[in-house]
């Protein structure tokens, strides 16, 4: 991630981070025993995990020093017994620990913290753990955060944070975005001008994975031309693609299974990655459908009060303000977004475990999706909580 440590207040976390893992690697400082990745910003948490790969992961050691764990299925003893027995075929372990938020729920965990303490007092030096805490929002200015997440992050201060390094994964701000883009864009031997730049952020809300796919093709259609310019931005990003994506959540929020499975098929049609592209569409309907959910909730009912509901880096493009809300408004009851959200987790998990037709577990997805949800019967239904809603 070559601009991350040099494009504002946004990246400076990250950056340092990444200095502390490069100096590491290369012999030249100290590697802590674990890290923190803290907060929902994916863009940044895709880039710490790929610099860390990059430094301790070689391609052909891969199936014997990464390890990906889930707290949901894997006790925090296996993680740890797995740190802390040396590899037969590697000189050097790199173990990822997600939903982290396990640790913090149902009981103190007072077995669980021992354990860790145990741990980190005698660390084995050729393991490093790298603890994904990306169950709370981290918003550009950290003093405006959510009380609940505030008393989350200080939760894992207390506890993670005392054996490992926190590192903060906080929304990017949108001049933080538009410098990025202008750099990367520089880096490639093209100028990225600066109302290009600033339509490209405001278009898709300064987030930062959307921001990020975009300028890569924005980059192959200026090769040759050394520029790109608001008309190119318009032209590229504000165009069918995104709206079609509204078109495919409006087919599926009013159940029509043939019209989302048409859009859905030209999406993949159109898609230079063809297959390539699923997580990227699942990643837009996640979104989505988590926008839907704030607008259910805030009883949002016009697209002036739509702004205060969504949060910077979680906005919509002004054009599909409108559709958003109608779509929204056609679920009953939270439960229902809920559910799509869980389909929608259910799928990722499916796509991250290369299946052998991307396309297929796309297709049932939507099909479910725009099928009418089965009313349970009475008393067999739990309570969700928001926490519970997969990021």
């Amino acid at each position: 991630m070559s601009n991350t440590g040099r494009s504002g207040p946004s990246f400076a976390a990250v950056g340092r981070f990444l200095a502390e893992i490069d100096a590491a690697a290369a012999g030249k400082g100290n590697l802590r025993p674990g890290y923190v990745l803290t907060g929902d910003e994916i863009f940044l948490l895709d880039r710490c995990r790929a610099a860390v790969l990059n430094a301790f992961v070689p391609p052909d050691l891969k199936d014997f020093c990464l390890s990906d764990l889930d707290l949901a299925n894997t006790t925090i003893f296996e993680v740890l017994d797995r740190a802390q027995t040396p590899s037969l075929m590697a000189p050097f372990q790199v173990i990822f620990v997600r939903n982290v938020r396990q640790l913090y729920t149902r009981g103190a965990k007072k077995d669980e913290f021992a354990a860790l303490d145990r741990y980190f007092r005698s660390p084995n030096p050729q393991a490093l753990l790298i603890f994904v805490a990306d169950f709370l929002r981290i918003p550009t200015d950290a003093r405006r955060m959510d009380m609940d997440d505030k008393n989350r992050f200080e939760r894992l201060t207390e506890t993670l944070g005392e054996h490992c390094g926190m590192v903060e994964l906080a929304r990017v701000s949108e001049d933080d975005a538009m410098r990025w883009a202008v750099a990367t864009a520089q880096e490639s031997g093209i100028r990225l001008e600066p109302d290009a730049a600033r339509e490209l952020v405001d278009a898709l809300g300064a987030d930062m994975m959307l921001v990020s796919s975009e300028l890569e093709k924005l980059l192959l259609y200026a090769t040759g031309r050394g520029r790109i310019t608001l008309g190119d931005v318009e032209t590229m990003v504000l165009g069918a693609k995104q709206r079609s994506l509204y078109e495919l959540t409006d087919a599926i929020s009013a159940r029509d299974r043939v019209r989302a499975l048409l859009l859905l098929d030209g999406l993949l049609n159109s898609s230079d990655a063809g297959e390539d592209a699923a997580i990227g569409h699942l990643y837009m309907l996640a979104r989505t459908f988590r926008q839907m959910l704030v607008v259910l909730e805030k009883n949002v009912r016009d697209s002036r009060t739509i702004w205060q509901a969504l949060w910077q880096g979680f906005r919509i493009p002004p054009f599909a303000a409108d559709d958003l809300i109608r779509q929204a408004r056609r679920y009953k009851s939270r439960r229902e977004l809920t559910r799509a959200l869980r389909l929608i987790a259910r799928a990722d998990l499916e796509l991250r475990s290369s299946p052998p037709d991307k396309r297929l577990v796309l297709e049932r997805l939507v099909y479910e999706l725009a099928q009418e949800a089965k009313t349970p019967a009475a008393g067999g239904i739990a309570q969700l909580s928001f926490d519970s809603v997969p990021g």
